[in-house]
């Protein structure tokens, strides 16, 4: 029986998108403050002004207010959303930058382009038309010193014709489209893990379902004979004591029985097909979010071996969904040594634990002993990676 918490958390695939994300969105701004501040120091070692001594100050509390506001892009939970302290350290020193942009038309560009960056990375945690309209803001706003220069006659662009300014002007345009086509793909990578999240817990639903309706049949049908019966012993009570001990006895045989069947239903004893549990191990493994390959040479005709075998498939697939986050799994059956070996190995295991240990390997372990079998269990801790091979008598297959 499959029991499965699903409050798992992100793939690694997930993790390591994020981290990709975040950090191509972190270096693009490291480049541009870079560029900027470098301007800067080479401005203040020529003439010494004040003005871009507060610029360069400005421009690098406002390049670390960035960077770390960069983390808050990530909205998938409630305490990842930036606390309005940050907002104001991310709008201060651009703000004091946007003002000192009115005080030189040469510095203006690099002055104004500090509040339109951290007003872009501000409009990227809001959704909807409240970004866009964020975005603009940052824009009017951005393009009044330029404006303002312009009116005067000013030819603020001269300063912006080198190569290390046009590219800042350039990446400076192009960063929304950027910006915001990074986090909308991040965004639909978590959508589809927590889809791959939802698809393994309706699978492991279907597995309870049908553990529940196989409970119902045997539970329901003895009940009802131990009901008829009792109705036949109370008609029979007081006139044929003889023909009511008879439906007492019959009445306790069938409540044994039922508890036998509860017994074998819950520990995995009774029948089970070997084709069908390992078809049902791809498909619940597959829903899961893991590759799983299936490598069937034979199966073994003893009934004891396919029993067993069976079991050994949904023990090693409950471990799957329970302890890894799996990509890959392989499930390979074939004849060896008079007998057939099965070997089940995934990835994804990423807390390092004793593989011979857990009540489930135990137990199947003692299953596999019962037919003159051998179980192995094996982690590779370097790889993430688990085996377990299991071993039984049969020479006959089909």
């Amino acid at each position: 029986m499959i029991s499965a918490d699903m409050h798992r958390a992100p793939g690694a695939g997930v993790t390591a998108t994020w981290n990709y994300t975040l950090g191509s969105i972190v270096f693009l701004f490291v480049v541009i403050d870079a560029i900027i501040a470098f301007d800067y120091l080479a401005d203040f070692a020529a003439t010494r002004d004040p003005l871009v001594l507060a610029l360069l100050i400005t421009s690098v509390l406002a390049a670390a207010a960035r960077i770390r506001y960069c983390w808050f892009l990530r909205d998938d939970a409630p305490d990842t959303r930036p606390h309005r302290g940050w907002t104001v350290a991310l709008f201060l020193p651009p703000a004091i930058s946007w003002a000192l942009a009115f005080a030189s038309p040469e510095l203006a560009v690099y002055a104004a382009a500090q509040l339109w960056f951290s007003g872009v990375l501000f409009a990227a945690v809001l959704s909807g038309g409240r970004r866009w309209g964020a975005t603009g803001l940052a824009l009017a706003l951005a393009a009044i010193p330029l404006l303002v220069h312009i009116s005067r006659g000013s030819a603020i662009l001269q300063h912006s014709l080198d190569i290390s300014s046009g590219f800042v002007l350039l990446y400076g345009a192009l960063l929304p489209f950027m910006l915001f086509t990074s986090l909308w793909m991040w965004r639909i990578i978590r959508r589809l893990d927590e889809a791959r999240s939802l698809a393994a817990t309706l699978a492991v639903t279907r597995e309870r379902l049908r553990f529940a309706a196989d409970l119902h049949d045997i539970q329901g049908h003895h009940l009802q004979v131990i009901a008829l019966q009792a109705e036949l012993a109370e008609r029979t009570l007081g006139r044929d004591a003889a023909r009511t001990a008879e439906q007492l006895t019959e009445i306790r045989l069938t409540a044994k029985h039922a508890m036998e069947e509860t017994r074998a239903l819950v520990a995995g004893l009774r029948d089970v097909d070997l084709p069908d549990e390992l078809e049902n191990a791809r498909d619940v493994l597959t829903l899961s979010g893991a590759e799983c390959t299936l490598d069937i040479a034979r199966s073994p005709e003893d009934p004891a071996a396919q029993r067993a075998l069976a079991f050994a498939v949904r023990e090693a697939t409950t471990n799957i969904l329970r302890h890894s986050v799996a990509s890959r799994a392989t499930i390979a059956l074939a004849p060896q040594r008079d007998g057939f070996a099965l070997a089940i190995t995934n990835d994804g295991v990423e807390i390092t634990h004793d593989a011979n240990a857990g009540s489930g390997l135990a137990g199947l372990r003692d299953r596999i002993m019962a037919v003159g079998g051998t179980l192995t269990a094996s982690h590779d801790d370097e790889a993430g990676r688990f085996e377990l091979t299991v071993w039984v008598p049969g020479g006959g297959a089909r």
